[in-house]
């Protein structure tokens, strides 16, 4: 029997090793070619210290001089002090992956389903050649996937919390003219090979300890659909979430079936959508994202994960610093269509 470690980089590059019993973190990502900083290997230097997000751990020995109280208060443990307990577990290292001597994997797929699900979003299913080929990320992640035709690759977040009998999704807004709009209105065809590089990126659901505050602007909804999905499959989530959906006109809003259904299956999740520019037969919200906050909610700890364009997570971030609210940690993904 084992565990499974995700060691995250500064760059965002992140790596699943086994763990097994008894086994120290150093000695479990060597064994996998993951070459983590180190040196006295006796919990004094501190070369090895990363940040516990998520996981239960047993340290054995770290010197005051390594990390300090507040640190370890904080997670912070030394990689060759500390065993994983738990089934699961990450752990966020502040150096680039190229210091540890880890690249990132491509994976061969083909595409298996695309279906057009608002009049500006798409969702993407590739089906993976080699089932064996474990692929793992974290819910928030994203891929880079190689337009097919074409030497052009585009970022995408995972839409699921983890690949699913082979399969993986992802909402890709459908723009008037972009690489991989233009591929998937034209001449995308279930079959079609394709290629993916992942995991990428340090956006991804931490161990929820506080309630959450999901603000997700267009497709960026689609992080967000992939760490609801794992809340509601690891089913022990009692912190209430809740998810602020922002789109330009009412036909770009989709999934929301999905998001109907974690309402039902999460102990405590609620979301509102706001429309920017809606037509006059628009019943919901009108305005920006930020509209929808709740003070109220707001003025106890929690933490807050935004995704979507840069616009949408400036204006959030000073609505933020802007107001009197509680205590929070702040985790955000920007992207660019294109």
């Amino acid at each position: 029997m084992h565990n499974t470690a995700a060691i995250v980089f500064r760059d965002g590059i992140t790596r699943f090793v086994k763990v097994d019993k008894n086994e120290l973190l150093m000695d479990a990502a060597q064994r996998h070619g993951v070459n983590l900083p180190v040196d006295c290997r006796e919990g004094v230097c501190g070369t090895c210290r990363c940040l516990r997000e998520s996981g239960k751990v047993d340290v054995e020995y770290i010197d005051e001089e390594a990390l300090t109280e507040e640190e370890i208060a904080e997670g912070h443990v030394l990689a060759c002090q500390t065993r994983l307990l738990s089934t699961n577990g990450s752990f966020y290292f502040d150096v680039d992956s190229s210091v540890c001597s880890v690249a990132t994997e491509v994976h061969d797929a083909t595409v298996s389903e695309v279906k057009q699900v608002s009049d500006a979003a798409a969702i993407l299913e590739i089906t993976l050649d080699d089932p064996t080929q474990a692929l793992q990320y974290l819910p928030g992640q994203y891929a880079r996937i190689e337009v097919p035709g074409t030497d052009e690759w585009r970022a995408y977040s995972f839409a699921t919390s983890s690949v699913k009998d082979g399969k993986l999704r992802f909402l890709i807004r459908l723009l008037p003219s972009g690489v991989m709009s233009d591929y998937l209105r034209d001449r995308v065809a279930v079959g079609d090979a394709i290629s993916l590089e992942a995991p990428l990126g340090a956006f991804y659901l931490r161990e929820v300890q506080r309630p959450l505050l999901m603000v997700a602007g267009g497709t960026g909804l689609s992080a967000f659909l992939g760490m609801l999905e794992q809340l509601e499959e690891e089913g022990d989530c009692q912190k209430p979430i809740r998810l602020c959906y922002g789109v330009t006109q009412e036909t770009d809003l989709s999934e929301l079936d999905r998001l109907d259904r974690f309402t039902d299956t999460l102990p405590d999740f609620a979301y509102e959508s706001i429309v920017m520019n809606a037509s006059e037969a628009w019943k919901g919200k009108r305005g920006v994202v930020c509209d929808l906050f709740d003070l109220d909610f707001l003025a106890q700890p929690f933490d807050a994960y935004l995704c979507g364009p840069p616009p949408m997570i400036e204006a959030s971030k000073h609505w933020l610093e802007a107001r009197d609210v509680g205590d929070h940690q702040l985790f955000f993904e920007k992207f660019v269509s294109s």
